[in-house]
């Protein structure tokens, strides 16, 4: 019973959610939440590794806004990590690992994040359950739990 009544402390949240990634300048994404990858996801175009200091690095560019490809996000961030990463239609790409802070709500922490193109997918962002790992519980029939959604910026035109 103690275990329940820690876990219910948890906030909670939906599988989908709005959250930020402060370190890119990404004020707001819209994520999916899913517990069904270990690892966290984020769309990533124009992909190039670099030496800053002389620590690997990647450059890159991402769409925040779903089906908008006129606002564009440009990052620099370490890369920790190149790996296999199979994707839920089995591909398997390889794919450089970088670190960066999240915020969901009020809290904010470090999480890992692949970087690939989801241009074609449903979210920009999957929230993997290693970054939701003892912060959070996942209420599947609900969505954005942790914050309004951003106001609607105007498609261009």
């Amino acid at each position: 019973m103690a275990g329940r009544a820690q876990a219910d402390r948890k906030p909670v949240l939906g599988w989908r959610e709005w959250v930020a990634l402060p370190d890119l300048g990404v004020d707001a994404i819209k994520a999916k939440v899913d517990t069904g990858a270990r690892t966290s996801a984020l769309h990533a175009f124009d992909v190039r590794p670099c030496r800053e200091g002389g620590r690997l690095c990647v450059r890159f560019g991402l769409h925040p806004l779903q089906r908008r490809s006129d606002v564009v996000v440009r990052c620099l961030a370490e890369v920790v990590d190149r790996r296999l990463v199979t994707d839920s239609g089995g591909h398997k790409e390889w794919r450089f690992v970088i670190l960066t802070g999240l915020q969901v709500g009020q809290e904010r922490w470090p999480v890992e994040m692949t970087l690939t193109d989801r241009e074609a997918m449903g979210f920009r962002m999957l929230l993997g359950r290693s970054a939701l790992r003892g912060r959070f519980l996942v209420d599947p029939g609900r969505s954005y739990l942790s914050r309004p959604p951003p106001p609607r910026r105007p498609a261009p035109g």
